[in-house]
C-alpha cells in the first residue's frame, strides 16, 4: 500500500477529529455551552447516520417499558404473515453488533411524534414479504410493551404484555416495485 499523501492525511483527520468532537458533544450530559451549540449543528447529521445516542437507559429517568414492534402482513390470497424487525434479546452477540440500527430505528418508529415515517415503514415491509403469486394488501404495524415493574423479593414473574396496532397500510400497486 503507498504512503499516504499530505492532502489524504489531513482529510482522514479532520474526519476523524470532527467525529470524536460531535460525539462526544453528543454524549456528555454536563449542560456546556459549546456542547449544546454543536449537538444542534450536528443533530441532522448525526440522527440521518444513526450515530446518535440516547442514554436515558441509565439517567435521569432509566425506561420503565421494554417495547418492540411487529407487523401483520395480509396478503391478497387471505393469508397472513407475522413479521418483525430484529430484537436485539434474540439475537447472538455477533448479530447485535450489524443490527443495532434496528434496535434504534424501532424505539423512533414507535413514537407517536415519528408517524411521518410509518407509511414508508409499512412500503418496505410490504416489499419484503410481496411475491408475484402472493401480493400483500395491507400491512398493520403492532406496538406491544409490558411494565419495568422493581422487585423487592425473589420472585419472577413473566411479564404481561399488551400490544396495540399503531397504524394501518393499504398497500397501492405502485408500492411494491
Amino acid at each position: 500500500m503507498p504512503p499516504l499523501t499530505p492532502g489524504r492525511r489531513i482529510l482522514i483527520n479532520t474526519f476523524l477529529i470532527f467525529h470524536l468532537v460531535v460525539i462526544t458533544c453528543w454524549c456528555v450530559p454536563l449542560p456546556i455551552p459549546f456542547a449544546g451549540l454543536v449537538k444542534e449543528l450536528a443533530r441532522p447529521y448525526l440522527l440521518w447516520s444513526g450515530m446518535f445516542q440516547s442514554w436515558d437507559m441509565f439517567a435521569p429517568s432509566p425506561k420503565t417499558i421494554n417495547s418492540y414492534v411487529e407487523a401483520m402482513v395480509f396478503f391478497k390470497n387471505g393469508h397472513t404473515k407475522k413479521w418483525a424487525f430484529p430484537r436485539m434479546e434474540q439475537l447472538s452477540f455477533t448479530d447485535r453488533y450489524y443490527k443495532e440500527r434496528y434496535r434504534k430505528y424501532v424505539e423512533n418508529l414507535k413514537e407517536d411524534n415519528n408517524s411521518a415515517i410509518w407509511a414508508d415503514a409499512a412500503r418496505e415491509i410490504a416489499r419484503l414479504n410481496s411475491t408475484p403469486a402472493a401480493p400483500v394488501r395491507m400491512v398493520f404495524l403492532i406496538r406491544y410493551w409490558s411494565n419495568i415493574i422493581p422487585r423487592d423479593d425473589d420472585t419472577i414473574e413473566p411479564p404481561a404484555w399488551d400490544g396495540h396496532v399503531f397504524f394501518a397500510y393499504n398497500v397501492q400497486p405502485g408500492d411494491l416495485n
